[in-house]
């Protein structure tokens, strides 16, 4: 089997090799034109899409899938139109493929600048969320990338139907079908291949749970853009305006709890600690947040967890938040520098002088000023969609959209100029 497998992620990593010689000459037009083909497919489907997801649903509860990931995993009508407006916002974005920017003249008379070109061939390798395939699918489209997707074995039902709807448009628009390809088997040997064929695949972005990214990452031969989990956090100063501080830290946990820019970590000043913290704490347990606790935080609020170490590294993705009050800005920032994940981190506060600070001196790949951690993505950012959060710091961080799906290669112009 393993032999099988080997033969057939080569014969993928052929098909978009040559696939991305094609695709990297394909006109702006032609590419806006398969991705709104797409999204037009995926809304003639939706009762295909939905059967699909249906199976997964149900093959995923037999299986005993937590609620989170079954919540990634389901397909419903709104976020099927969520999944066909993402493609149709993708095709009004500027193409940027081919922007030539910095060009100069130099003394010996050359113009010397730097052209914006695709990676090559991208395999993504994601779990759940069966979205991705058609987020993934279309940003390395736009981006004039080949891709190679292998979806989660969860997911197989809605990823097949999904790649159905999405070789529908590129056939339409007169572009090959193997510049996007989902992996049709759910052998765990797949990603093996995947991750070490250098030859075939230029970029590797693994979207999933900790496990998944810790393996791509050691394993891998190819370069890999990944972050490997979502310690958020929400800091609300002693200068934070009450109703925004309330309305922030609630929505930052409670909007959705199983994706990785969700607040899992509440900071609080403890100059503000007893005015806020009761109403709050009342408000998430209402929501049905179970709430862990540093000592002074059971000191104002009954009926919950003491936190333990283990805590403030959580990543929950569950309706579970630890707080922890602090004595300033200064120790917020150096419980983040220990314990968070470089994702998202936000704080609360009217002083400019202390927002200013936290921009500068939190690392993370966002850092916000009175928002909530949950504008951490593609959608929010005006990228249209997101291929995943980087927080590395080489080539791109953040959500990775069409920009962070392309390199730069310097470019020279001249007119019989030689070297003297």
């Amino acid at each position: 089997m393993t032999t099988n497998i080997k033969e057939y992620m080569n014969q993928a990593g052929r098909k978009a090799r040559a696939a991305s010689r094609a695709i990297v000459r394909a006109e702006t037009g032609a590419k806006n034109m398969a991705l709104t083909a797409i999204a037009e497919a995926v809304e003639n489907g939706l009762s295909r899409l939905l059967a699909e997801n249906c199976k997964d649903m149900e093959a995923g509860a037999q299986k005993g899938l937590d609620a989170a990931l079954l919540d990634r995993l389901e397909l419903n009508e709104l976020r099927v139109a969520a999944m066909a407006e993402g493609l149709r916002q993708i095709a009004t974005l500027p193409d940027p493929v081919g922007e030539i920017t910095d060009l100069k003249y130099r003394p010996s008379g050359i113009q010397v600048g730097k052209m914006r070109v695709p990676l090559g061939v991208i395999g993504i390798i994601y779990e759940s969320r069966p979205n991705v395939t058609a987020d993934a699918a279309a940003l390395c489209l736009k981006s004039g990338n080949a891709a190679i997707l292998r979806g989660g074995s969860e997911a197989i039902h809605s990823n097949r139907a999904i790649a159905t709807c999405i070789h529908t448009g590129l056939e339409q628009a007169g572009l090959p079908l193997d510049a996007v390809q989902v992996v049709e088997s759910t052998d765990r040997a797949a990603v093996g291949e995947l991750i070490t064929m250098r030859e075939y695949v230029d970029i590797i972005v693994p979207r999933g749970g900790k496990g998944l990214i810790e393996r791509v990452s050691r394993d891998a031969r190819v370069p890999v853009i990944k972050h490997l989990h979502g310690v958020c956090h929400v800091y609300i100063d002693t200068a934070a305006d009450r109703d925004k501080a309330i309305r922030v830290a609630f929505n930052a946990k409670t909007q959705r709890y199983g994706t990785c820019n969700t607040m899992e970590t509440l900071l609080m000043a403890e100059e503000v600690a007893a005015d806020l913290l009761p109403e709050l704490g009342r408000m998430y347990q209402d929501e049905g947040v179970e709430l862990r606790g540093c000592e002074a935080t059971c000191r104002l609020l009954s009926g919950i967890t003491a936190a333990t170490e283990d805590d403030w590294e959580a990543e929950y993705l569950a309706p579970i938040l630890s707080i922890r009050i602090v004595a300033d800005l200064d120790a917020a920032m150096e419980h983040i520098h220990c314990y968070g994940s470089s994702h998202t981190e936000s704080i609360i506060t009217e002083d400019f002088s202390r927002a200013r600070r936290f921009l500068n001196e939190v690392d993370a790949s966002s850092v916000m000023v009175n928002a909530s951690t949950r504008f951490a993505d593609g959608f929010e950012y005006g990228l249209g969609a997101e291929i995943g959060i980087s927080t590395d710091k080489i080539h791109v961080r953040g959500p990775v959209g069409l920009e962070g799906l392309t390199s730069q290669k310097y470019i020279v112009i001249g007119d019989g100029h030689i070297r003297t």
